[in-house]
């Protein structure tokens, strides 16, 4: 059987890595020549450029004007940590887990902190936990979507309106592609490098008025490094939430996160986001219906990720087409089942994601069709 030829088309930009992911269209280097490099991160003009990657930030994503937002060492990471260090162990915890990022959170609750009174409820990939089995009379920590997992929560309204611990997700995946429902939240963290293609280390930290408030009433039974540490005399480090990082941040990084929320803003803020996000899912929907060797890793079509598109088929393809130079960074991550993983967030153009599906079927054929050489007579 001879194997199929291959597409015509290739896409424009074959940048599908989850993370760093693909720069914004039309991004060149030279959009970085404002940067304020060589410039202490504590003077006025660069202190300025943090505050206003803050301010763009809540602008674009409708954060509540009460809510605290704040630049973090380590990506989303070093949020996640900041948070669960700060504020767990006030009351029990329950974790919920679907992919590699909530089972390593599910690990600092129980094996680092080590915290008497946690719950894990977890679930294989593809699958969400029983929602419904969270208590919210006890905190929570989750991820909105499952970067390795390709499995997201529908919505919020799983999320008890009059609970009583703190909701603490890890939206890193979903932040700028999804609408989160900030009512039911309390702590929300991501990174720079996901959904507008900034570059990494740096983390964002979102807190509530509810989650202020246990910063302030509540004190650890741990010590908390310098680069955790939110409050100082018993009053909160408000200086965080302004422009003043904890530690050094990259100056260039910042110029390009400020890129990335600009050329936001101009494709319509989340609106614009979420449907270029969505658009690229819908692409990769409409090639698995009618393709017999693949599926999409989340069973429910509610809950697939519009982002991290987790999908069945066979990992060797992401080598052929690295190979050539079609797409790169697309297998699985390492600890989720056997298969593909292709960036879809705002930053991904369809036509691209459309421009790659043809090569996926070809890659495919050329790793089933390859003649095995003869027996010996």
């Amino acid at each position: 059987m001879a194997i199929a030829a291959k597409p015509d088309v290739r896409p424009v930009n074959p940048n599908f890595s989850s993370g760093p992911c693909a720069k914004r269209p039309g991004f060149t280097l030279a959009s970085l020549s404002g940067a304020m490099l060589g410039r202490s991160h504590r003077a006025a003009q660069p202190k300025a450029r943090l505050a206003e990657v803050i301010e763009r930030s809540r602008t674009i994503l409708g954060m509540p004007q009460d809510w605290r937002l704040g630049i973090v060492p380590a990506s989303d990471t070093g949020a996640m940590e900041m948070a669960m260090w700060s504020l767990l162990g006030a009351r029990g915890v329950d974790v919920v887990a679907f992919e590699s990022f909530g089972e390593g959170w599910a690990t600092d609750v129980v094996k680092q902190l080590r915290l008497p009174d946690a719950r894990v409820l977890s679930a294989s990939y593809g699958k969400l936990p029983d929602l419904g089995a969270v208590d919210f009379h006890r905190d929570v920590v989750f991820p909105w979507n499952g970067t390795t997992s390709g499995v997201r929560v529908p919505n919020g309204d799983w999320i008890a309106g009059d609970r009583q611990g703190l909701t603490i997700c890890d939206a890193t995946s979903a932040a700028f592609a999804m609408r989160l429902d900030w009512q039911k939240l309390d702590v929300v963290t991501w990174s720079w490098q996901k959904v507008l293609g900034g570059e990494a280390a740096h983390g964002m930290l979102a807190l509530s008025p509810r989650a202020v408030e246990r910063l302030l009433s509540y004190k650890p039974a741990w010590p908390l490094p310098k680069v955790f540490r939110l409050t100082s005399g018993g009053k909160l480090i408000e200086g965080v939430f302004k422009g003043e990082t904890i530690n050094t941040p990259s100056m260039l990084c910042v110029e390009d996160a400020l890129d990335g929320l600009k050329w936001a803003a101009s494709v319509g803020g989340l609106n614009g986001l979420i449907a270029r996000s969505e658009a690229n899912l819908a692409a990769v929907a409409r090639w698995v219906e009618r393709t017999s060797w693949a599926n999409f890793l989340a069973e429910d079509a509610a809950t697939r990720s519009c982002t991290s598109i987790c999908l069945k088929a066979p990992k060797e393809i992401a080598a052929v087409l690295e190979k050539e130079g079609v797409a790169y960074d697309i297998a699985s991550y390492r600890d989720a089942p056997a298969g593909l993983r292709i960036w879809g967030g705002a930053t991904v153009e369809t036509a691209d994601i459309e421009a790659l599906l043809p090569w996926l079927e070809w890659a495919h054929a050329t790793i089933t069709e390859t003649p095995q050489p003869k027996a010996a007579e």
